[in-house]
């Protein structure tokens, strides 16, 4: 039986139709790892939809809930600007606008950290289909920023 590989990375994102991103950096003080600028590939219809600012976490062999703490632990000393620009963003637009925070996991991704099957304890032998990363959960911390931003929580996962 073949191991599974899995690629998989997390993001929060402020979105806006209005705010760039470059404005958002600009009040947060905080540079993002990605941002995407509303109309830049097409402009009628304007592709992407939203400017957005984005952080990320894309660390290989960790499991989803540390990613999403270490974005969460990166924008902690900036969490009551975030909490104020994000409510400004969903307000200016309310079904659009705001923060995300997304999750995006390829399960069958040919550069996807493999599946170990070695056990520490020679006695016990791990089976196929136990990767570590196919399981996670949201922490309080985690849960209590997104809540606090209002984030949607969008989770993409591909086989």
């Amino acid at each position: 039986m073949p191991t599974v590989r899995i690629r998989q990375y997390v993001y929060l994102g402020l979105v806006s139709r209005q705010v760039s991103a470059a404005e958002v950096t600009a009040r947060l003080g905080v540079e993002p790892d990605r941002v995407r600028v509303r109309g830049a590939r097409s402009t009628r219809p304007p592709i992407p939809v939203f400017h957005a600012w984005e952080v990320v976490c894309d660390e290989p062999r960790l499991r989803v809930d540390e990613q999403l703490a270490r974005v969460v632990h990166r924008l902690t000393p900036h969490h009551a600007e975030i909490v104020a620009l994000a409510r400004e963003l969903r307000s200016a637009d309310p079904q659009h606008g705001g923060a995300v925070m997304r999750v995006v996991r390829y399960l069958a991704a040919e550069d996807g950290a493999e599946e170990e099957l070695s056990s520490p304890d020679a006695r016990l032998q791990k089976l196929p289909g136990q990767h570590h990363l196919l399981s996670w959960t949201v922490d309080r911390e985690v849960l209590e920023f997104l809540s606090a931003v209002e984030a949607t929580l969008d989770v993409d996962e591909y086989g």
